[in-house]
């Protein structure tokens, strides 16, 4: 029992050892003054890097950078789904990253205190340890596309509402650019995700960005189909001169009825998902209820005419 002990407390401390070592290692003179480099070419950068929040979160991510480096391909498409959520940051992988190393390390830990709480052998939490393991690495992802379809629920809902004051604003006389300001105005409380992006968008005009390439990073920020579409009509209509106002008026009510269809659809799909929840829930107990006494009853007769053969014998 004593080398058994001995040899878990080991275990552990080599296990600290490691994990330390990996996550507060020095960097190479060659890195440190990469990283000087890097902080004297950007001044958002050193506003960022005197987070500590920041700074701690990107310590945390390094452990999984070195273990499992992100491809390119990989950690574009993660910025994609984190600018599709919300998060605009460029320090958002890195938070992300740190997030997921702490799940999949902290959701064993719990495990193995839990079976060490009651007195089990750490043996048979092999396989809930793996369960929590790879639970914590896809829960962070669950939790981003999760967070990814609502905003983008939420935008969906909201266009229509936005697409009816830019057409009565552009038909009053504005361009599209007051128009889109305007929108971002009135509807800040209302739909604020919407009235955000069309705000970032009107800010890449007003900064010297064309109008298709401003109205293209909408489109890739939010990830709606919906949008996508609105963004290559008014693309295509200022490209060949046509009425943006009435380009916008017909794609609204073409927005509308669609919006209108989604709802009968998601009405009608409700009545399927209740039926579930009423035979596992509801339906028991309308058996219980009704048959539970004349259940009764029969025992009773039964169990009376029993007693009865009994004593006649």
């Amino acid at each position: 029992m004593l080398l058994i002990s001995l040899s878990t407390f080991i275990c552990i401390a080599f296990a600290v050892m490691a994990v330390y070592w990996v996550m507060f290692r020095p960097a190479s003179a060659t890195a440190a003054r990469l990283r000087e480099l890097d902080d004297q070419g950007s001044a958002s950068t050193v506003m960022f890097e005197d987070n500590s929040v920041v700074k701690f979160a990107e310590r945390i991510a390094e452990p999984i950078n070195r273990l499992v480096p992100p491809s390119a391909a990989d950690a574009k498409k993660l910025q994609r789904q984190l600018m599709q959520a919300g998060f605009r940051s460029a320090h958002a992988p890195g938070l992300y990253r740190a997030l997921q190393l702490i799940t999949m390390l902290a959701l064993p830990g719990f495990i193995v205190l839990l079976w060490m709480f009651l007195a089990r052998p750490l043996s048979g939490a092999l396989i809930p340890v793996l369960f929590a393991f790879a639970a914590g690495f896809l829960l962070p992802r669950f939790i981003l596309n999760r967070l990814v379809a609502s905003r983008q629920l939420r935008i969906t809902w909201g266009l229509a509402d936005a697409l009816d004051l830019m057409v009565i604003t552009m038909e009053a006389g504005l361009g599209l650019n007051a128009a889109m300001l305007k929108v971002c105005e009135e509807l800040k409380d209302v739909h604020p995700d919407i009235s955000k992006e069309f705000e970032l968008a009107n800010l890449e005009i007003r900064v010297g960005r064309e109008r298709s390439e401003a109205l293209r990073n909408l489109a890739d920020r939010t990830g709606v189909e919906d949008l996508n579409s609105l963004v290559g009509m008014l693309i295509q209509a200022d490209r060949f001169g046509t009425s943006i106002a009435r380009a916008v008026r017909v794609y609204s009510d073409s927005l509308r009825t669609k919006r209108r269809q989604r709802a009968e659809q998601a009405a009608q799909k409700a009545a399927f998902k209740l039926l579930l929840p009423l035979g596992a829930l509801l339906f028991p107990t309308m058996f219980i209820i009704i048959l539970g006494p004349a259940l009764l009853n029969i025992s009773d007769m039964l169990g009376g005419g029993v007693a009865n053969a009994v004593n006649l014998k």
